[in-house]
């Protein structure tokens, strides 16, 4: 058995707020309350000043297996989660070969059965990502598929999307949608404004991205289906999203760390390594963003986790892979840029890393309970950190030497101590 003690339970789903003790045995909660010590504990955590919450859920991360092993592989991105706190993750489908048929998805589901944490899958929309034929999503459900999304690829079909968002309402099950019109971008990966004209770049235009979030906030509304709209990035799209919701569509919305703390004037600091799909953005579209976590319009913080090597980042910045390397700072960048900023309140981030994210893929975590399974984290988010060393394979991040707060001590994933920050 675990005990930890003296910790601040903070637990979205039930409001919960208060310092308490919590018992762990076997893979369960078995008590939230005060308790005495005795010797038959296998280990006691004392965690005074510290928050225990939920374990983490993100639902959009890239572990690159398999076909790009390279970069990251299930082990490691899954000790790359458990080092952030997260303990259910669900991966994308734009593999080699995509999943978009039960045996990727199936090799998939066996090598998570060695994770320490929950790694889950959403298979591909249409087949091949070629934005053409849906797949047999009623089979692939059966088959443990959580969810779908073309994710790296929009899907230019309105058509196709009208049916698959039909099949997904009458399946229960979410789209996840990567909102990019690739006619309207030149350059992708930065911003078509100031910084890509300083560079000689012509990029990428918010209009990219609002048109495709219209479009497919206005079939969600006709539909019904459950929608995401992914790692959103211009404010016109969080004021379109924020609409539909009013107009009854059942859209949720994720950001992403680095869009609410960075904007396209760092690409000048950080290269490539502030390149992304979408990109950075204004600050005004930042504070769009923020505004948006801040009246739930954007329910969701995820990652979009997406580990590249060295090599393939250290070349000029056109040629270079988008995307960034983020479950290990997620936490610490939310504390830091919302919470301690005054934009957000400790519950709130913390429902957008928990409790939101399972109700988007329908899953029975999120929470803390007795007789549930032990999935948490306890962190302390006053102390500080500087960014340095990565359990995943890759470090293609801007935020290496920065000084975050949120300091993560232990993760714990089915009663068990997957991450142990007291011991490095």
């Amino acid at each position: 058995m675990i005990l930890i003690k003296n910790g601040r339970i903070i637990d979205p789903h039930s409001k919960r707020d208060e310092v308490v003790d919590i018992v762990i045995r076997d893979n369960k909660i078995l008590k939230i309350g005060k308790c005495s010590l005795t010797d038959e504990y296998e280990k006691v955590i004392d965690a005074s000043g510290c928050i225990v919450a939920p374990g983490f859920i993100d639902v959009h991360v890239h572990f690159r297996d398999p076909g790009f092993t390279h970069k990251e592989d299930i082990e490691t991105g899954s000790k790359s989660a458990a080092k952030g706190g997260f303990t259910t993750v669900v991966c994308m489908a734009n593999t080699n070969p995509i999943v978009d048929n039960e045996e990727t998805l199936e090799y998939i589901k066996e090598k998570a059965k060695t994770s320490p944490i929950n790694v889950l899958q959403a298979c591909a929309i249409t087949k091949g990502f070629k934005g053409k034929e849906l797949v047999d999503m009623k089979y692939l459900k059966e088959c443990g598929a959580v969810g779908f999304t073309d994710d790296g690829l929009p899907i230019m079909d309105s058509d196709v999307i009208y049916n698959a968002m039909l099949k997904a309402k009458e399946l229960d099950v979410p789209l996840s949608f990567h909102e990019e019109d690739p006619s309207l971008i030149t350059v992708a990966g930065i911003n078509e404004g100031e910084i890509s004209k300083k560079l000689g770049i012509s990029g990428a235009s918010n209009v990219a991205e609002d048109v495709m979030v219209a479009r497919d906030c206005m079939i969600a509304i006709k539909t019904g289906a459950k929608v995401n709209i992914q790692h959103i990035s211009s404010g016109v799209s969080v004021e379109t999203v924020r609409m539909a919701k009013k107009l009854g569509a059942n859209v949720y919305a994720e950001a992403t760390p680095h869009h609410f703390t960075l904007t396209e004037e760092d690409v000048l600091n950080y290269g490539t390594n502030a390149k992304m799909n979408p990109p950075l953005r204004t600050e005004n579209d930042k504070l769009k963003i923020i505004e948006g976590l801040q009246d739930g319009t954007i329910e969701i913080i995820a990652t979009d986790h997406a580990p590249h090597t060295y090599e393939e980042k250290n070349v000029e910045f056109a040629k270079s892979p988008s995307g960034i390397v983020g479950l290990e700072t997620a936490l610490a960048l939310g504390i830091t840029n919302l919470v301690k900023k005054g934009y957000l309140s400790m519950m709130t981030l913390l429902e957008k890393m928990t409790i939101n994210p399972a109700k988007l893929y329908n899953l029975d975590c999120g929470f803390l309970k007795e007789g549930s399974v032990a999935d948490l984290v306890i962190f302390n988010p006053n102390e500080s950190y500087k960014v340095s060393k990565f359990e995943s394979k890759s470090f293609n991040s801007p935020f290496i030497g920065h000084e975050l707060y949120g300091k993560i001590n232990y993760t714990i994933c089915r009663g068990k101590i997957v991450f142990d920050g007291m011991s490095k």
